[in-house]
């Protein structure tokens, strides 16, 4: 049967920025950024793991009409279609840190939990960003 997961999604609304965001800020690097003609594939990897990648689409065509896309967009604006991502992480308080000093804004800081330390934040487009640093 299976043997990975190669892709996860998440909805952006202005590709441009996704990446200035996820690279630019994440460190995460780009692994395709290709126009199709009919969309922009564009995915982005923690940087050595091009193995599980991720696709930051604009909704739209092929996948979805004008009319449901814009439905799509608009909830993606109020930051509730549920689009998540969890990164591990060897110190959480020192990502935390480094990535409050490139900008972003964190919705939770550093907490330990029975599984480790986490923390959490949103992408431009209200996306939830976690990272955990797992127990040992």
């Amino acid at each position: 049967m299976f043997n990975a997961i190669t892709h996860s999604q998440v909805y952006v609304l202005d590709q441009d920025e996704a990446l200035d965001f996820y690279v630019g800020k994440l460190g995460l690097e780009v692994n395709a950024d290709i126009d199709l003609g009919f969309m922009r594939w564009l995915t982005v990897s923690v940087p050595g793991h091009p193995e599980r990648q991720i696709l930051l689409e604009r909704p739209g065509a092929p996948a979805m009409s004008e009319e449901t896309a814009q439905q799509v967009r608009e909830l993606v604006t109020k930051g509730v279609m549920g689009g998540s991502l969890i990164f591990s992480t060897d110190d959480c308080r020192k990502t935390y840190e480094t990535l409050v000093g490139r900008g972003v804004e964190f919705t939770e800081e550093p907490t330990d939990r029975p599984y480790g330390t986490d923390c959490g934040f949103r992408d431009p487009f209200g996306n939830s960003i976690r990272f955990t640093q797992p127990r040992a």
